[in-house]
């Protein structure tokens, strides 16, 4: 009688490496990952009127609040470059607010990864990466809906002419500035939820601090407004970049620079790769401290 092989799709062992972080085997759980997507999703808009709408809704009152005070009121400048330039200011402060809006829910709800998968990880083996993942899937799809909004308003002001817009190559830059918003927001949420398993009181914290950088990224505000002496210092912060480049893609016309740029993407790729190190130390004994 022979003997048939078993082939063992995990191996237990005793020993942890720095480096292995099991992005093969969380790629194994493709189909996980997208139900843990749809259920994200449902559970954002379950026992609500308005459902989905609300991805539409929320940004757009935010960016109706933002052109009243801001533009209105407050008179600051939209223009990230010097120069006659006709940017609507109401595309202007939506652009700027469905990007962060991305940025920040996806650094919120995945700074609370092993809190509140605490349940689940506690009783089913899966790679723990699959949490951060599908949150930051689930929120890709309230921003696809978010970026559709701005197509149709940008067509209307194009349409209508009067400003400055323009179809620009630098659009083709969209997916990259996308990618590049999830290797940030998925390491500092990583980072935060590695962080909170012993320290709870970061997550008190998370809400303020993101509310504070949103202030220091010219999301309410043009590059013009911010003086030529502290400018270098100010490109550092990794979303501006990512800010104007976007309207750059979307307007045509605005502030790009590649050397601040890559800063980002480098600055981006090390917190990610940071993130995944200690989230994969944490891993192995959160559920003696969560």
């Amino acid at each position: 009688m022979l003997e048939q092989k078993e082939n063992f799709r995990t191996e237990i062992t005793s020993e942890h490496k720095l480096m292995d972080l099991h992005l093969k085997e969380t790629l194994g759980y493709k189909d996980l990952i997208l139900l843990f997507v749809k259920r994200d999703f449902v559970a954002s808009y379950k026992q609500t009127l308005l459902g989905p709408l609300w991805a539409v809704i929320q940004p757009l009152l935010t960016t109706i609040v933002f052109t009243f005070v801001f533009g209105n009121l407050a008179g600051l400048t939209t223009a990230d470059i010097p120069g006659e330039f006709v940017i609507p200011g109401f595309l202007f402060y939506m652009v700027g607010n469905v990007c962060w809006g991305y940025f920040s829910n996806t650094i919120s709800a995945t700074s609370g990864t092993f809190i509140n998968n605490r349940g689940t990880m506690g009783k089913v083996y899966y790679p723990r990466l699959v949490s951060p993942i599908s949150t930051a899937i689930s929120k890709l799809i309230p921003f696809a809906i978010q970026f559709a909004m701005i197509a149709v308003f940008w067509l209307f002001f194009v349409i209508r002419g009067g400003t400055s817009i323009v179809i620009s190559p630098m659009l083709l830059f969209i997916p990259l500035l996308i990618l590049q918003m999830i290797f940030l927001s998925v390491g500092l949420g990583i980072i935060i939820s590695s962080l909170t398993t012993k320290y709870r009181d970061l997550t008190m914290l998370v809400s303020f601090v993101l509310q504070l950088w949103q202030y220091a990224c010219p999301v309410a505000y043009g590059l013009e407004l911010i003086p030529k002496q502290y400018m270098a210092l100010y490109m550092l912060n990794p979303v501006v970049p990512i800010i104007t480049t976007f309207r750059y893609a979307i307007f045509g016309v605005g502030y790009f620079s590649l050397f601040y740029y890559l800063i980002s993407w480098a600055f981006s790729l090390i917190v990610f790769f940071i993130g995944l190190i200690l989230f994969s130390r944490i891993e192995r004994t959160f559920m003696d401290t969560v």
